[in-house]
């Protein structure tokens, strides 16, 4: 894979010579600073969000100092919380230098940095610890006891930097991964490699080159129109960090050094507001979270800076009453820095119909901000070995007046698999991941040959896309069935503003002995003649088999789940289809189903 170059002149020369002096210099710096005070005396969404950042603050002070720990093999969640700690306590010092908060600082960084060490054997709990001990000592330079500022700059040297040089001298592999770890690793240790640049400039200057020449190997993942391949819960997490660290770099250096000019990536703030649908739910596939904060999106906002789109700052939400909002986001302090550098210049709407390309190629059609019917349709190919993948090729969600239809079964808890010795994370056809109704194709709303799994290296490519008033996208998915078939095609039509049209094109093979059509829903399920009746409240969607109506659906009931450790979902079902193969003609099967809010006449026949 070609990949993308930062400019990366660091030396510890160039650090010497380049790094900003003055204090604060991790995302805000003076000048900053001082423009946000001035701005918070006008400004709704600022003084609201410093409301309920100190309201986050208060209750902080009410807790007990962090632990070290452990749920399972992570010291994550300590470390998150710390990090949460100090954007909220440490946002409220630099605007307020209340004596009680920097008190309060100043314990909790004794307390983390007394731990014996920050779990490198899981990096993300050290790099969220880094960064938080590292802004907690930057957002009150010179106000924090000597003994433990230096105690501070220590844990971060001897449990933050050196535990990521191997004493083997070979390469650290989560520097140059390519999915999120990259992100976050990165990020933390050039936040920890500012905060004691003085102290230690030489190895603070390899770990932010070694950072520069490694975060390519993510950002490429991007390509081409910013696609997160991890999902949108996931492009949080790793974007949310490359924004920090393009912050960190810019209040320190002056230069951002090429991250956010790296095709794809400032395109990526595209994909997570469309990922975002009507009801509150994210188009959830990978691994990804099932819904939204009903809080402003702090990361969308960085966007919403650098770009001047008013499509990306979120007043309504940030204006949220401050009592409501309840706990905020870890990076919700960070974030207030953006916020108070937004201007707005312009305001791109969202495309109604809209494609990602790339090693997870998704199309998104919606019926626009103001569509009666809240439209809402996304659908996806890629291949099952992806970072945080699924058995999903040809999967869909979809949904019209605020309800999904059509539903993911999304994602579940690692720790309570882990715990249990289940094998998560393998990756090969066998792996016991893939025996999971949430990570298997038969959790999903796709197209199964053979009652048997995807290939695991199949990759479904998005091979035709038209946008319009009938938005239509065509996926070819002949390589996760490998033999049992020689073609199959999933398109997507939205073929009215309250309908949806899916179309199977299968050639089937010698292998081909049995073809099933799914579709995943929560809804309750009415079979009648030609297709089914699925409704949730007062509300109804038809499903219609517009070619063989001949054919039945069968519920599946999936609540409870098939095994033990499979996600339970509340009213969870699969429809199928059984799809004879004895149907085919020339050795082609032509299938299709609508979905819409009201009844339609049948077809009869292929097509």
């Amino acid at each position: 894979m070609d990949l993308p170059r930062l400019d990366n002149p660091m030396s510890e020369e160039y650090l010497r010579k380049n790094m900003r002096q003055s204090h604060p210099r991790l995302v805000f710096t003076p000048t900053l600073l001082e423009d946000l005070k001035i701005k918070l005396k006008s400004d709704p969404v600022l003084q609201n969000m410093v409301a309920a950042i100190r309201l986050n603050a208060d209750q902080i002070l009410e807790q007990p100092l962090l632990e070290r720990k452990m749920v399972g093999r992570r010291l994550l969640g300590t470390s998150r919380e710390m990090l949460y700690r100090v954007n909220m306590l440490g946002v409220v010092y630099l605007v307020e230098e209340d004596a009680d908060i920097l008190a309060r600082i100043n314990a909790e960084v004794l307390a983390v940095c007394a731990f014996s060490d920050w779990n490198p054997s899981h990096f993300l709990d050290v790099a969220e610890m880094a960064l938080a001990v590292a802004q907690a000592l930057d957002w009150t330079d010179g106000a924090l006891p000597e003994s433990t500022v230096k105690l501070a700059k220590a844990a971060l040297i001897e449990k933050g930097l050196k535990p990521s040089w191997p004493e083997n001298g070979k390469r650290w592999r989560h520097a140059y991964g390519g999915n999120n770890w990259n992100q976050v690793c990165n990020g933390g240790l050039i936040a920890a490699a500012i905060a004691v640049a003085d102290e230690e400039p030489g190895l603070a200057a390899k770990t932010i080159q070694r950072a520069l020449d490694g975060m390519p190997r993510v950002l490429v993942q991007y390509r081409p129109d910013g696609v997160y391949p991890e999902g949108s819960s996931y492009w949080g997490y790793g974007t949310g960090f490359s924004v920090v660290t393009i912050a960190m770099l810019e209040s320190a250096f002056g230069s951002d050094f090429g991250i956010a000019s790296v095709p794809g990536f400032m395109e990526s703030a595209m994909f997570r507001s469309l990922c975002n649908a009507p009801s509150g739910w994210y188009f959830n596939f990978a691994d990804c979270g099932d819904r939204r904060s009903s809080n402003g999106d702090i990361l969308l906002a960085w966007f919403a800076a650098k770009t001047g789109n008013k499509t990306f700052y979120e007043k309504e939400r940030f204006l949220r009453p401050a009592n409501e909002m309840g706990r905020l986001s870890r990076l919700a302090g960070t974030g207030l820095a953006w916020l108070s550098q937004y201007e707005e210049k312009s305001e791109e709407a969202l495309p109604s119909a809209w494609k990602g390309d790339g090693i997870n190629p998704i199309v998104i059609f919606t019926g626009g901000e103001s569509d009666p019917h809240q439209y809402y349709f996304g659908g996806k190919g890629g291949r099952a070995t992806t970072s945080h993948g699924n058995m999903d090729a040809g999967s869909f969600v979809f949904e019209l007046n605020g309800v999904r239809w059509v539903v993911d079964s999304g994602n579940q808890s690692y720790h309570a698999l882990e715990k249990t010795g289940f094998d998560l994370w393998g990756r090969g056809q066998d792996s016991e991941r893939w025996t999971l109704l949430t990570k298997n194709n038969f959790g999903h709303s796709a197209v199964t040959i053979n009652q048997e799994p995807f290939l695991v290296d199949g990759f479904a490519s998005l091979v035709d896309f038209k946008d319009g008033a009938r938005p239509e996208a065509t996926f070819d998915l002949s390589a996760v069935y490998g033999d049992h078939v020689r073609r199959a095609t999933r398109r997507f039509l939205k073929d009215g503003p309250a309908s949806l049209v899916i179309e199977d094109r299968i050639e089937i093979s010698e292998t081909t002995k049995q073809i099933t059509w799914q579709l995943m829903t929560v809804a309750e399920v009415e079979i009648v003649k030609g297709g089914a009746v699925l409704r949730q409240g007062e509300k109804a969607l038809h499903l219609e088999i517009q070619t063989h109506p001949g054919l039945g659906v069968v519920v599946v009931p999936l609540d409870p789940p098939p095994l033990e450790l499979d996600r339970k979902i509340e009213g969870l079902k699969r429809l199928e289809i059984n799809i004879p193969v004895h149907a085919a003609v020339d050795r082609k099967i032509a299938f299709k189903i609508k979905l819409s809010n009201q009844e339609k006449n049948h077809d009869s026949g292929t097509f």
